[in-house]
């Protein structure tokens, strides 16, 4: 049987994060103003059929799976990318030298400029609804953060993990995902995340923090002929599908 991780969008949009989502026949996407990640049920030309029926943006359609997607006729894919899938059985997270704080919809536009600015992955308007969000800030900027994404039932995504430039080196990055970890944990989940396979560095970070390879992964960029990939300053060559700036 397939691991509900190795179909995370899927399992997730179709499950507790529902209410977020839009769902044609077969075929389910985030609402535009949380995302582009989206699915079809299988791998039949049925199911796959069912994409072209989704609200339909510029940007295309994100599908992150264990195999490559096959896209139906109308669509073609605009990128691919070689990613790996990481899960933390346990999370060693002592106690931060830094002040952290909750982040709310109070926070959204500064949340949504940091992303902007450090291309950690899709960050739209309402992505920071999609989990519980920390973050760093001084008197008057928010400097880092890192948050909830993708919520299968048992597992919780960690992601949205951005450094200010001017205040990278600090431990911010690994201090906050280690708080978000481990409070998914504490939830009796399994945190997970992704990365891009050649992203060597970023993946010696996550194994320090205590994420193990669960599997080899694929972004698929699924668009209309001439559009798609662009993602308001997130590309898909940017950082990481992780969310990590």
């Amino acid at each position: 049987m397939t691991h509900k991780l190795d179909r995370p969008i899927w399992s997730a949009l179709t499950t507790r994060q529902a209410d977020i989502a839009q769902r044609v026949g077969e075929a389910v996407r985030l609402k535009p103003d949380y995302g582009v990640f989206a699915a079809a049920a299988d791998a039949s030309p049925g199911a796959r059929a069912a994409l072209l029926d989704l609200p339909y943006v510029p940007e295309g359609l994100w599908c992150l799976e264990r195999d490559p997607v096959e896209p139906p006729p109308g669509l073609i894919v605009h990128h691919s990318a070689r990613c790996v899938q990481m899960v933390a059985d346990h999370v060693v997270a002592p106690q931060p030298s830094f002040e952290v704080l909750r982040l709310g919809d109070a926070d959204a536009a500064e949340m949504f400029a940091l992303a902007r600015m450090t291309e950690p992955g899709p960050f739209f308007e309402h992505t920071n609804r999609m989990g519980n969000f920390i973050g760093v800030r001084t008197k008057d900027l928010l400097i880092a953060m890192a948050g909830e994404r993708l919520r299968p039932e048992g597992y919780t995504e960690v992601s949205g993990v951005c450094t200010h430039p001017d205040f990278r080196g600090r431990g911010y990055a690994g201090g906050l995902m280690r708080i978000v970890a481990a409070r998914i944990l504490a939830r009796g989940e399994v945190p997970f995340l992704h990365s891009y396979a050649d992203n060597d560095g970023a993946i010696a970070l996550y194994e320090t923090l205590g994420f193990r390879l669960r599997s080899p992964m694929t972004l698929t960029v699924l668009a209309r002929p001439g559009e798609g990939g662009a993602v308001a300053g997130h590309g898909v060559t940017g950082h990481g599908v992780v969310g990590h700036g």
